[in-house]
């Protein structure tokens, strides 16, 4: 009768455990998605210091309008005060909305959202809203953190 039990209750834990984890890659799916929508609406608008639009985005602009129509999540306006929510996680454990920051020089700041496969979309002062890889040198060289706001 215990071992019943026990087999019983592992298939169960087993079942519960498969369950979340089933949970968690919907979720990130649904993220990925909704952002991926977002840079399709904007992708190759013009880069914009202060923009928050159509007409032109900046860094910040850029995620704050996917997190906010993408996301439902609304984040302060400047990269700086962006920086400070959420909590740091390795580059290595990225996820899909993570957010990636970087120290182009010592007075600019940039973040962009993570999409997976390596990539994050942002706003570039030459190509506007584009996918970039983390990997490529320049970014991996000014990469500095990744922060992730949204619960996952």
């Amino acid at each position: 009768m215990n071992k019943i039990y026990l087999i019983i209750s592992l298939v169960f834990v087993l079942f519960l455990t498969s369950c979340g984890t089933s949970k968690r890659a919907i979720q990130n799916a649904k993220v990925e998605n909704k952002i991926e929508q977002q840079y399709q609406i904007y992708k190759g608008v013009k880069y914009k210091y202060g923009g928050t639009d159509n007409r032109g985005f900046d860094c910040s602009g850029f995620v704050q309008k996917v997190y906010r129509d993408g996301l439902q999540t609304q984040l302060p306006r400047v990269t700086k005060d962006i920086a400070k929510l959420g909590r740091k996680i390795s580059k290595y454990k990225l996820k899909p909305g993570d957010l990636v920051f970087f120290r182009p020089s010592r007075r600019y700041r940039h973040v962009g959202i993570y999409v997976g496969n390596n990539m994050f979309i942002h706003s570039s002062t030459s190509q506007g809203i584009t996918k970039s890889n983390l990997d490529n040198v320049y970014w991996k060289k000014k990469y500095k953190f990744a922060k992730r706001i949204l619960k996952m």
